[in-house]
């Protein structure tokens, strides 16, 4: 084999270094398992530190078919040492028949023109920076493995936005512009940011690096420092920002750290992510399964694996599962789907539950995805069957099918006791201005009734009377006093009707207008009254996002690594991102590791905390026991859970045929109502329903046999006054009669007078009863 430097980095001779080092190690430790390595060889460069005298003598376990032999050349002329050493070792390579040739780090013609013609030697390998910077179409066919580094990730919106600038630049007045930037300008757009925030940092802090007309001798012995020179170096390494490279920053010697480099490898089907480097974790290669082809023939002899997450009822547990082995100690929603979909495409699957627990997100500063998105990404997993949400950021790294379900964002809050009814919840069906609004309209008709009959003829009686007796008639002239009026007007409303009716067209017209208007008031009062009375209501301080965003008492918050937290974060809505700046600013956080530590939380904060996840999930919740949570409002956005494969995976189209094939048999609605409903302890209604039809209690009628009881006895004391009033009235007069007779009793005057002051009582007696 013959091993050579794979990256040329512009000040990073330190993890250059570094890189070298963890590639020789991870080479070497292959050559334990593989007999056919004859020969290693290490073409460096040039070497910064004396790589093979303190480097290899510290390797161990070397293989005793691994001859370490190294050469180091500082040759101007690389180019026809590279060539002279190639040459030379194509014929070695011809020799041993065996092994395998590894070439990186020079100039992209050097490359292409040299390695073209070994480029069908399956013992070839190339590996150089700026993987996307060369075409590579010729090597994707034949037999040279193809492995590189990039330094700049195209999938972050920096460097999204440039790509769309330098597209539209016209040709002829930027030549060049047709092709893309390679790296190399990356690392010279960085380095121009670091400057401009160098000398932006050192105007926020008054520091003047301006010339002060005190040049000093260049070639003065010796050499006079520049008096601002120190700050700035101190500054500059105190930069740190977000560039086309990723991560730029400096240590306290000048060098770059905290960075990230992807590994790609060439496929059949284009570059391919396999592994990253940064200084942390060093070089981390993914052992890839190999390439399968177009179809699933090549899987038909192999265990697929599929990644999910604990997560009820997607999957879970069963209660002995310690008795059982490999797929059937799992239970859940996914499981079954995942059964069903390897039924459709005919493959064997073990699945293996994500070991951090998480769905997938990148870190923004190693961009590293983890949970079952890395899973994926990093050839750890093929298939992944869980509630992984399909979003942008992780449909460029991963494929998604046809969404298995839909669903969106809700709230989750602790339920609140019931409320009991009150004396008066027959007045609940009815909001209190309505009452208002009917008592003044009782009033307004009671009165207009009494002027219209006051001003029409028509209400006017004139009858002679009867027998042609003189005197006045028994019956009033005008019925529709304004006590009448009032009483029409509440039998009207009562549905009871009176004896008395309008009889002038006017009249008629306001008994008509009120009894259309007491019919819809009834109707709409008596539609509602069965739901006010039998259904204790439950009072929820929040029925919407808004309403989480306009107050302080109650917390909320989302799970720590997941869709929900990345929508808050991208939203552009006002409500949202004023929930998002309190999210990420609250003490303590209010960021959950999983779904059941947020609803635990709920649970135990007594109201005073709102989780925000997938309504499938709030639903599910929502079903179990202890019962005590609910959900409340619509939900926040519209999205899908899909079955995710890595890129360009043969998997892909098979596996989503299946999700629409199980869509139209309906099998996907059965498994929903199997895992939420079927199994629910909560019954239909949630909480703690019961399933006998609720009865009326005395509390929620109590109020009318309350109003029965007043009205009785409001009519008792009435009739009692009216006794008194009237016999006090009765005394009176008698009074004054008697009095009148003692005065003068045989006069026939007072005889008259006596008999005229019982008429004038019969008559105003006779008149109170026809009033």
């Amino acid at each position: 084999m013959y091993l050579h430097n794979s990256v040329h980095f512009t000040n990073m001779q330190r993890n250059r270094d570094a890189l070298v080092k963890t590639l020789v190690q991870c080479l070497l430790k292959s050559a334990n398992f593989d007999g056919n390595w004859i020969k290693v060889l290490i073409f460096w460069r040039h070497f910064s530190v004396d790589l093979p005298k303190a480097f290899l003598q510290k390797l161990s376990a070397i293989p005793s078919n691994v001859l370490l032999s190294c050469q180091d050349h500082t040759s101007s002329n690389v180019g026809n040492l590279f060539l002279s050493f190639v040459s030379f070792f194509i014929r070695q390579m011809e020799i041993m028949k065996k092994g395998s040739t590894l070439f990186s780090g020079f100039k992209s013609w050097l490359l292409m023109d040299t390695c073209l013609v070994y480029k069908n030697k399956q013992n070839l390998k190339l590996i150089f920076q700026g993987f996307k910077d060369i075409s590579l179409e010729r090597f994707m066919h034949g037999g040279a493995n193809v492995t590189g580094f990039q330094l700049v990730d195209f999938s972050t919106p920096m460097v999204t936005k440039l790509m769309q600038r330098w597209k539209k630049l016209d040709q002829r007045e930027y030549p060049g512009s047709e092709t893309p930037p390679k790296y190399t300008s990356a690392l010279t757009y960085d380095g121009v940011l670091v400057m401009a925030e160098t000398f932006r940092n050192l105007r926020r802090q008054k520091i003047d690096i301006s010339r002060r007309g005190n040049a000093g001798d260049c070639l003065a012995n010796p050499a006079a420092p520049w008096g601002q020179g120190i700050d700035m170096e101190r500054t500059l390494k105190q930069v740190r920002i977000q560039g086309l490279t990723g991560n730029v920053q400096f240590d306290h010697y000048g060098r770059r750290v905290n960075y990230t480099m992807d590994v790609f490898e060439l496929k059949n089907t284009g570059p391919r992510k396999v592994g990253y480097w940064n200084d942390m974790d060093k070089l981390v290669l993914i052992q890839h399964e190999p390439t399968l082809g177009n179809d699933t023939s090549a899987i038909e002899n192999r265990t697929v694996v599929v990644t999910t997450i604990l997560e009820a009822p997607y999957v879970m547990f069963k209660k002995n599962h310690d008795t059982f082995e490999g797929n059937d100690k799992f239970e859940g929603y996914c499981v079954d789907l995942a059964s069903e979909i390897a039924k459709h495409i005919g493959i064997k699957y073990k699945i293996a539950i994500v070991p951090d627990g998480k769905y997938g997100a990148r870190d923004p500063e190693t961009k590293i995805w983890n949970g079952m998105v890395g899973e994926l990404v990093y050839g750890k997993a093929e298939i992944a069957v869980a509630p992984l949400t399909i979003t942008l950021v992780r449909e460029e790294v991963i494929d998604f099918s046809k969404p298995f379900m839909s669903l969106g964002i809700s709230i989750m809050i602790k339920k609140p006791q019931k409320s009991k009814p009150g004396v008066f919840s027959f007045l609940d069906p009815l909001a209190y201005e309505i009452w208002m609004c009917i008592v003044f309209a009782y009033i307004g008709v009671s009165v207009v009734l009494f002027l219209v009959s006051r001003f029409s003829p028509y209400e006017w009686h004139t009858e002679e009377p009867e027998d042609g007796k003189e005197g006045p008639s028994d019956q009033p002239p005008n019925e529709f006093g304004i006590f009448n009026s009032l009483w029409f007007s509440l039998g009207a409303f009562m549905q009871q009707g009176c004896d008395i009716s309008p009889r002038s067209l006017s009249g008629r017209i306001v008994g008509g207008v009120w009894w259309f208007f007491t019919l819809i008031i009834i109707s709409s009062y008596t539609a509602n009254l069965a739901a006010f009375l039998t259904v204790e209501r439950m009072v929820s301080p929040i029925e919407s996002a808004e309403d989480l965003a306009k107050q302080t008492e109650i917390a909320y918050g989302t799970l720590d690594s997941g869709s929900t937290k990345e929508f808050f974060r991208r939203s552009k809505i006002a409500v949202y991102e004023k929930m998002w700046t309190y999210m990420k600013s609250a003490e303590p956080s209010v960021f959950t590791r999983t779904t059941a530590e947020g609803v635990a939380r709920v649970r135990k904060s007594k109201g005073k905390f709102a989780f925000l996840l997938e309504s499938t999930m709030n639903e599910y919740i929502e079903q179990r026991k202890p019962c005590d949570t609910m959900k409340v409002g619509g939900n926040l956005d519209s999205k899908g859970y899909g079955v995710a494969t890595p890129k360009g995976s043969p998997l892909r189209n098979a596996v989503n045929l299946a999700v629409l094939k199980l869509n139209e048999q309906g099998l996907l609605d059965k498994l929903k109502n199997k895992w939420w409903y079927d199994k629910g302890e909560c019954g239909s209604g949630g909480g703690d329903s019961k399933d006998k039809t609720s009865a009326l209690s005395l509390s929620n009628v109590a109020g009318v046999f309350y109003i029965l009881v007043g009205g009785l006895g409001l009519a008792m004391l009435v009739a009692l006054i009216e006794f008194c009033y009237k016999s006090r009235a009765e005394a009176k007069r008698m009074k004054v009669a008697k009095s009148a007779q003692t005065f003068n009793p045989t006069s026939s005057q007072n005889t008259q007078n006596l008999a005229t002051y019982r008429e004038g009582y019969n008559v105003y007696g006779t008149e109170s009863i026809k009033i």
